[in-house]
């Protein structure tokens, strides 16, 4: 039987006990005290069936996380970009037995519209024995980040999870005494799968900004896109001892690559692609290919079959389903699953051609656009509104809208308002742009590509949303 996660990290704790095991801005813990840590917060989850986290790069969320796993208590994974009314409906369909945050993130839960009881890690203490974990225990209900509407929650059990640990431990050269560098917050969850599969091998994690890690001698960096984008930007380096990069989300052009290889000279760049419902699909190493629809090769153990030009993938990490009111549903069907994305296969090599729909993916969070539009077209005055996403440097594309507008429309100032007022903050557009009509295809559509070149014609002309 796999080893499931909270063993593989007891077992660490015992080989690795005095070595460091997380370091945040605020403190620094070894692996003696972390596992302690974990084991009387552990016995303070029993009776639990979940707990909700908001985390952040903190000790204290670490140990919440691997202490709930450790109990076989499920982590409702809350997220920092949630509005009022989906944190409700969360915790209206998970049912947690605590709500549980680092006493400076009390606020803004209460600014979210919590009003029940927020517990801290020295909350949970106790001295008793916790519950046990098994294969098919649930492990995580994650929100799919960066979208707006009703949350989608998505259930992953403690069996999928060691099978990615599996598939890490057999691709990724993480080690003891390494330092794998976490830069981003632990609500994202490539971040806190980084943290927690560095943890599973005696590795020390450290949780704070990407270049002060890499000035501190971090072995590896879980990233991004937009963090390797800063690491850049920040003139630093190089950075030599980096052996790995491990990035995720929206793809990595070679250009980016390209200059942050040039800060870590030795590191091997390895780019992921895959989903919360998916895990691990396919893997590129170096600059990539230069098709830059290629989505690397398969990870070992997974399959991929394109059905009317959706790829749908069969692997033992696939999530359980969407937990709804009526259950966990809409699971992968006869052991495969598809997100909607459109590819083609050859041998084990995937391409990829975008979403069937028109999601956007901004720093690793996904968007919508129709739920964009909708908010602008509910106010007053704004007959129509088309949102595309565009190229951006740091954040790989992120979403721009135009709008028709008749004479009594608020103005600009009045729309951003309303904007940060309804939308999370990953899908606020960068820009907003008054246009007399929408291009439309000769069926009447929306003619994405021609929007795109508005953009592109009109870049100095747009009110930002900080203006």
């Amino acid at each position: 039987m796999t080893e499931l996660l909270a063993a593989r990290i007891a077992r660490r704790a015992a080989e690795y006990a005095e070595s460091s095991a997380v370091i945040s801005a605020r403190e620094h813990v070894d692996y003696r005290e972390f596992w302690s840590r974990v084991t009387r917060t552990a016995a303070g989850l029993d009776g639990m069936n979940r707990v909700a986290v908001l985390p952040t790069s903190d000790v204290e969320s670490l140990v919440v996380v691997v202490a709930a796993m450790h109990a076989g208590v499920s982590v409702v994974l809350l997220h920092r970009h949630l509005l009022p009314n989906q944190l409700s409906r969360v915790l209206d369909l998970t049912q947690p037995g605590a709500v549980v945050a680092a006493p400076p993130h009390h606020r803004r839960v209460r600014k979210l519209g919590f009003d029940g009881d927020i517990r801290t890690v020295a909350g949970l203490v106790s001295a008793g024995k916790p519950g046990t974990a098994r294969p098919e225990t649930e492990l995580l209900v994650g929100v799919t980040s960066g979208t707006t509407g009703e949350p989608k929650l998505f259930v992953r059990n403690q069996q999928s999870w060691s099978a990615t640990l599996d598939r890490s431990d057999a691709t990724f050269d993480i080690g003891g005494g390494d330092r794998v560098s976490v830069p981003g917050v632990l609500d994202h969850t490539h971040f806190l799968y980084g943290a927690l599969h560095a943890l599973t091998r005696g590795a020390t994690v450290d949780l704070r900004s990407a270049v002060e890690a890499l000035n501190d001698g971090a072995t590896h960096l879980y990233s991004v896109p937009t963090v390797a984008w800063d690491v850049v930007r920040s003139g630093t380096g190089p950075f030599e001892q980096v052996r790995e990069v491990l990035s995720s989300a929206a793809r990595w052009p070679r250009t980016g690559r390209q200059a942050l290889q040039e800060v870590v000279p030795n590191a091997g760049l390895v780019h992921f692609y895959g989903a919360s419902e998916l895990s691990f699909v396919s893997f590129d190493r170096g600059l990539g290919a230069e098709d830059e629809k290629s989505a690397g090769k398969l990870f070992d153990g997974v399959e991929v079959e394109i059905r009317d030009g959706l790829v749908f993938v069969r692997s033992d990490m696939l999530f359980d389903g969407y937990l709804t009111e009526r259950g966990v549903v809409d699971g992968p069907a006869d052991g495969w699953m598809s997100v909607g994305d459109r590819g083609a296969v050859t041998g084990d090599q995937l391409r990829l051609f975008g979403r069937d729909s028109e999601m956007l993916i901004r720093a690793g969070l996904n968007v919508e656009p129709a739920a964009i539009e909708a908010a602008l077209t509910a106010l007053p005055g704004i007959a129509e509104a088309a949102c595309i996403g565009i190229p951006d440097a740091r954040m790989g594309e992120a979403p721009a809208a135009a709008i028709v507008v008749d004479a009594n429309a608020p103005d600009l100032d009045a729309i951003w308002r309303h904007l940060r007022a309804t939308l999370p903050t990953p899908s606020i557009p960068v820009r907003l742009l008054t246009v007399d009509s929408l291009p439309r295809t000769p069926r009447g559509k929306l003619d994405r590509q021609a929007l795109a070149m508005v953009f592109g014609g009109h870049r100095g002309s747009t009110a930002g949303p900080n203006s």
